[in-house]
């Protein structure tokens, strides 16, 4: 429903843009200005948010550090980016990343005044395939990039220091992600969908794509240390080969996230489910740190005595089964650890 009149007056005479990016939290000054000027991409940045988050509570599901401090206000996920760990290397490439994504999938659906689809994708072109037709809606990739770079990157800018390099070298290995995963759609033309015409177009692949070479990323970060002259970094270990542009990199070691920690950012593993069975990160052995776990019996419903009937419906009853549900024992001394 329309405001009062009052009010809509109230927000033409001092731009309804200029309030609500003066009321958005954390913005550094250029930030605001950037939401001033594109004030409908905020709305943009907002789905982005929403998509890396999930995307990043997703890779970390396993994980005792399972990046749902962000559910908990952005209080504990803050202190994560304040250290300069691989986590927080994975928050800055995953977080730009979905910048990138959300404001190439607005241009694509007109939905910002700044930008529509590729305008480079006109004409004709060759592929393996022979020649074809850009047509369609290509995904315009690198305006998605060079807004997140402007946007994203204005919190870093106005330091100098090692985290400042560190978080521009992860933001920007992020953007390339999203970019590495364009794909080319066509579509045939011609006598009963011979492809005697094509018309194609760039697509975006879905999101999880970048997440799980961000992941791979994650699990592959180079530790590095602030070279002599302070211009950039060097390798913390002269074994490991020099990071490229796509690499995550970071300059200090994570903690354990074992018990809840104020200071790293770490909300701790007690009342974590973990998996009996399982030999990895999620075992109840590594997730509850060896301090043992609870087990409760849950009913839950479940499909089950499925038939494939002739042709193409799988029919499923209810079933309650009763299941385990292993949870880790929280520390002797509960309580936030809180170095003085």
């Amino acid at each position: 429903s329309a405001p009062p009149v009052a009010s809509r007056r109230y927000m033409g005479a001092v731009g309804s843009s200029r309030v609500m990016c003066d009321n958005v939290p954390g913005l550094v000054s250029r930030q605001r200005q950037l939401c001033r000027r594109y004030p409908e991409a905020m709305l943009s940045i907002g789905r982005g948010v929403a998509a890396w988050t999930a995307e990043c509570q997703h890779q970390f599901r396993r994980h005792r550090w399972d990046c749902s401090a962000l559910e908990r206000g952005q209080r504990l996920l803050g202190r994560v980016l304040q250290r300069s760990s691989r986590e927080s290397a994975f928050v800055h490439a995953i977080s730009s990343a979905g910048v990138v994504f959300a404001i190439t999938r607005a241009c694509s659906q007109g939905e910002l005044k700044s930008c529509s689809c590729d305008p480079e994708k006109k004409g004709s072109a060759k592929d393996s395939k022979g020649r074809f037709d850009w047509g369609g809606c290509s995904d315009n990739v690198d305006y998605g990039i060079k807004f997140a770079r402007a946007f994203v990157d204005a919190k870093e800018r106005k330091g100098k220091d090692a985290r400042a390099l560190m978080n521009l070298h992860n933001n920007r290995a992020g953007r390339k992600a999203v970019k590495r995963f364009l794909k080319q759609e066509c579509k045939c033309h011609g006598v009963s969908g011979s492809c005697t015409l094509r018309t194609c177009w760039l697509a975006m692949a879905d999101f999880r794509k970048t997440g799980d070479y961000l992941w791979k990323k994650y699990n592959g970060a180079i530790q590095v240390v602030m070279n002599q002259d302070g211009t950039g970094f060097t390798v913390a270990n002269k074994r490991f080969k020099k990071p490229t542009k796509n690499d995550l990199v970071y300059f200090e070691s994570s903690p354990d996230y074992c018990i809840r920690d104020r200071d790293v950012g770490s909300p701790g593993t007690a009342g974590r489910v973990c998996n009996q069975s399982s030999r990895g990160m999620d075992s109840c052995e590594v997730m509850c740190c060896g301090r043992g776990y609870d087990t409760s019996r849950v009913s839950r419903m479940t499909k089950c005595e499925c038939k494939f009937h002739w042709c193409c419906a799988v029919r499923c009853q209810d079933c309650l089964e009763e299941v385990d549900i292993h949870t880790c024992k929280a520390p002797k001394a509960a309580g936030w650890a809180s170095r003085t």
